[in-house]
């Protein structure tokens, strides 16, 4: 499975959805979607601008762990 790490990040940045969603123009949904990991699929452009927004790498965004 793949976890993403977005509401770990936010919170480390104490950021909101809101905000995050109105500086990358990323859709509120799929920001809400993504921080409580239930998206099934994104846009690499949104992965792109939330990387370049949290000055992060996609590997500390989005992680594979494997299903037990």
């Amino acid at each position: 499975m793949i976890k993403c790490h977005l509401s770990r990040l936010m919170g480390e940045k104490k950021l909101k959805i809101v905000d995050v969603a109105r500086e990358t123009g990323v859709n509120r949904g799929t920001i809400t979607r993504l921080y409580h990991e239930t998206a099934s699929r994104v846009e690499l452009d949104s992965i792109e601008a939330l990387c370049r927004y949290l000055n992060c790498e996609v590997g500390e965004l989005f992680e594979y762990v494997e299903d037990r």
